[in-house]
């Protein structure tokens, strides 16, 4: 069974950085690995729709940034942890969200998702 489970969130002040980390398994006795799928960030604040903020793709990895992050985001993959980084910099009070990654074939189509890890800037 396909599982995400994302960690590194917490809270930290205004202009701080953390990096989320979204753990996948479940594949592996399939002979896959991470780079397989694509896996996405996206982060919902409270009373705000879900937000993309990047995606990398399957094989060769390319990345792409959402504006509601770019430049102050950066994406990457370990392909021996089977994991996904997302290292955030210049965090500002609005960045305050769940941010979920999720995972499907392509970027822009996904089948599985992780529950969250919360994210509170403040200070």
């Amino acid at each position: 069974q396909v599982q995400l489970v994302e960690s590194g969130g917490g809270l930290v002040q205004p202009g701080g950085s953390l990096r989320l980390s979204c753990a996948a398994s479940g594949f592996a006795a399939s002979g896959f690995t991470v780079t397989y799928f694509a896996i996405a960030w996206f982060r919902q604040a409270p009373g705000k729709e879900r937000e993309g903020v990047s995606c990398i793709s399957s094989g060769n990895g390319s990345i792409y940034y959402e504006d509601s992050m770019r430049g102050r985001v950066t994406i990457s993959r370990d392909n021996a942890k089977n994991t996904v980084y997302l290292q955030m910099n210049s965090l500002k009070p609005e960045d305050t969200a769940v941010y979920y990654c999720s995972m499907g074939r392509i970027c822009g189509r996904y089948e599985f998702w992780g529950r969250g890890t919360q994210v509170t800037v403040s200070s």
